[in-house]
């Protein structure tokens, strides 16, 4: 039986993802260092609000809230013991949500890191971080989402245990990591690298590719990399709206939904087949993509100069790949996405 993504992929020649969530439900009124997952139960009107947003916008693909739904980010808020409850609810409400869309959508149910560094730099096994994923995909799946979607990674290591617990779990799954770092993951990874680690897997992403990390332009920047290494694989795109700037104690981001549109087309003529935003992307950021990806004939692939001149300069001289020099590794913004 085919899965829904996989349907739509071969359908269509590009797929709109949705947006942020974080921004979207601090705009709500959550508290900075509270649990978004909680809303799921106690506040499920605003995470169908949340969900709504998105698909009104045009998003043909929607995550679910459940970032940081894992066992070990929720043992932060003495909640480890509702991983599968957390789970379940924000696949449940997803799932109602697209049924009542009219059209094809999918539920995606997103899993971010565990915030947890793996041995030997630090405490947490292959088998943990296995054994947390896994329940986390179990709570999803009880739901009624249609693809596990792993997100935010920096470790080559946690993304091998996701598609251990997906492959557990018995359901299909996309994955990218956050290249943050002059065009490295956090934990040293490059495109390049990551598309190694991708083939090398016993049960492989549908799609996989890169979101959150610095803005606009070094996000494509990545896309070319995947691309040169010539993978058949559909790319996923998820890029901030801008950049985070700080205003009256806030964090705003400044990418325009006009940038945000010329991104998502610059991402389809690379090859990218799923495009979304991360980090500050809200829904006239996505209606404007939508209608930019619908409106605008595809062209040839971007160069670095075009996507510079486009969206803004690159944060660092190299992407990271074919160099050896050791780029200062920066603490990730809270890690969590949107």
């Amino acid at each position: 039986m085919t899965d829904a993504l996989t349907k739509l992929l071969n359908s269509r020649d590009w797929l709109l993802a949705d947006g942020a969530t974080g921004t979207n439900l601090f705009n709500m009124g959550l508290e900075s260092g509270e649990p978004p997952e909680f809303w799921n139960v106690d506040k499920p009107d605003n995470i169908r609000k949340l969900y709504k947003g998105a698909v009104d916008a045009g998003s043909d693909i929607f995550l679910t809230n459940s970032f940081g739904g894992n066992a070990s980010r929720l043992k932060l808020h003495q909640a480890q013991g509702r991983v599968m409850e957390l789970n379940r609810v924000a696949a449940e409400i997803a799932r109602e949500v697209a049924d009542t869309a009219g059209r094809p959508v999918v539920v995606a149910g997103s899993m971010g890191p565990t915030g947890e560094i793996f041995e030997p730099m630090g405490t947490l096994t292959h088998a943990a971080a296995v054994e947390m994923f896994h329940e986390q995909a179990e709570g999803l799946k009880a739901g009624g989402a249609d693809v596990l979607w792993v997100e935010t990674i920096s470790a080559p290591e946690e993304y091998r245990a996701a598609a251990e617990a997906a492959k557990l779990a018995g359901m299909p799954w996309c994955g990218t990591m956050s290249f943050d770092t002059a065009g490295r993951t956090m934990m040293g990874t490059t495109s390049a690298a990551m598309v190694e680690l991708v083939n090398k897997l016993d049960y492989p992403p549908l799609a996989f590719g890169a979101n959150c990390g610095v803005g606009a332009s070094d996000l494509m920047r990545t896309m070319l990399g995947f691309a040169a290494q010539g993978s058949e694989r559909p790319l996923i795109a998820k890029g901030n709206a801008g950049i985070p700037k700080y205003h009256d104690g806030h964090i705003h981001y400044d990418g325009t939904p006009e940038l945000m549109a010329e991104y998502a087309v610059l991402a389809r003529d690379a090859g990218v087949k799923i495009i979304g935003g991360c980090c500050g992307t809200m829904p006239e950021h996505l209606k404007a993509m939508r209608a930019a990806l619908e409106s605008r004939p595809k062209g040839p692939r971007p160069t670095l100069e075009q996507i510079s001149e486009t969206l803004g300069g690159f944060s660092s001289a190299s992407d990271g790949t074919g160099d050896t020099s050791d780029a200062p590794k920066r603490e990730r913004r809270g890690g969590r996405r949107g």
